[in-house]
């Protein structure tokens, strides 16, 4: 099963070829790579799949995704 998630640009130009860039999911930091995307920009998000940003999404279900990760997240720490 691949799992692709939302996560929040936070710096861009990173690397020797400057098509990198640093993201936020959950206060975990990652470099991924954006060499399959154009134009991105901090505060942007973007899909994650095995260190390459797919796609650009928008805030708001970029927010309703992340919020119901958290809840799922949530509902697994009650039941255990």
């Amino acid at each position: 099963m691949c799992l692709a998630l939302p996560v929040r640009v936070i710096e861009v130009g990173i690397g020797a070829t400057g098509d990198f860039a640093i993201v936020d999911l959950g206060g975990v930091k990652k470099e991924i790579s954006l060499a399959l995307l154009d134009g991105v920009q901090v505060g942007d998000y973007v899909i994650l799949h095995v260190g390459y940003a797919l796609s650009k999404l928008d805030p708001e279900e970029a927010e309703r995704t992340l919020t119901l990760f958290s809840q799922m997240q949530d509902s697994v720490q009650v039941a255990s």
